[in-house]
């Protein structure tokens, strides 16, 4: 969710699960596994992944019905294609909560896409119609190099790894549509692409056995704790996640501090598919909202993005799917 309060309580439906705001205290959750393995480094590009993230940000916000949008989602599908994967583009039109229609497509490779046994890797690509963080432009879309591009970018590359060295699981990459359209004041008006994915997934009763959303993790001042909601879904999961950053060298980002739940694309997946997906997202302890400073206003551009960070993000997550 990208509600003014990221970490606003939230309702996880069959989970019974309530969520709080940033300055709440902190849920009771399991305690991170610490873990010695030795993990491989794997080959990750972050000039390559910031290429990615470049590319997007070039077309202009990408707001859901303009040109910019349709352009970006042409290469993105293009991209994923070169890449080597089957490439399906899940079209739609949904209604946001200001009673506006708009076009979704929710870009979906796949790599071995008969494999049973499946991972799932997700990021919001759309942008933020609005900059209502901003005291200025307030009514104008953002950027978004962080807030989508970021992720998008970094599963790019990770695309790109899979093609050079292959897999012996099925996995399948999704970029959702319509993540950033919400109100503040209501939760569900957020992740409108992944809740519509979710429950008319691309292949009919598609199950992943794990998955890892991506959303803001480019920013060189970004910390990724070990969010509520992920640590309900599957604390295993997320301890593993952040055991591999650990032993990469990456605990300058992935902290063990837990903090509380948010609405984030990965809640539908888990609520409509049972699918276990957990969150890699920038938690930042000294803003109101729970985000970097930059969330939902201009300053959400290039500037901001990290190939430090990029670098650590994609070889956490290609250590965690490694097969």
């Amino acid at each position: 969710m990208k509600s003014r309060i990221k970490l606003l309580i939230i309702i996880i439906t069959s989970f019974s699960f309530f969520a709080c705001k940033a300055k709440q205290e902190q849920p009771v959750l399991s305690e991170p596994q610490m873990v010695t393995k030795v993990v491989e480094r794997p080959e990750f590009s972050s000039d390559s992944a910031f290429y990615f993230i470049y590319k997007q940000v070039e077309f202009g916000p990408r707001t859901p019905g303009s040109e910019a949008h349709e352009q970006c989602a042409t290469w993105l599908s293009n991209v994923l294609n070169n890449m080597g994967a089957k490439v399906e583009v899940q079209k739609t039109q949904l209604l946001t909560a200001d009673k506006k229609s708009v076009p979704c497509y929710n870009i979906i490779g796949s790599y071995l896409p008969d494999a049973k046994v499946r991972i799932l890797l997700a990021a919001h690509w759309d942008t933020r119609p609005w900059a209502d963080q901003d005291n200025d432009k307030v009514d104008q879309p953002i950027l978004g190099a962080n807030d989508g591009a970021s992720g998008v970018g970094i599963l790019l590359e990770i695309a790109r790894q899979i093609k050079k060295t292959g897999t012996k699981v099925g996995i399948d990459i999704v970029f959702f549509d319509v993540e950033d359209s919400g109100l503040n004041n209501s939760e569900d008006s957020y992740c409108l692409g992944s809740q519509y994915w979710a429950k008319n997934p691309h292949v009919p009763d598609y199950y992943a056995y794990k998955g890892i959303l991506l959303d803001m993790v480019g920013s060189e001042d970004a910390v990724f704790t070990m969010e509520g909601a992920s640590m309900m879904f599957n604390p295993e999961f997320v301890n593993e996640v952040w055991n591999n950053a650990h032993q990469l060298g990456h605990d300058r980002y992935f902290s063990y501090k837990k903090t509380p739940p948010i609405i984030d694309d990965h809640v539908y997946v888990n609520k409509y598919l049972k699918i276990p997906m957990i969150d890699i997202i920038h938690n930042d302890a000294t803003t109101v909202s729970g985000f970097g400073k930059y969330w939902h206003t201009h300053n959400d551009n290039m500037n901001i993005i990290s190939k430090n960070t990029i670098q650590a993000v994609g070889e956490t997550i290609l250590a965690s799917i490694k097969n």
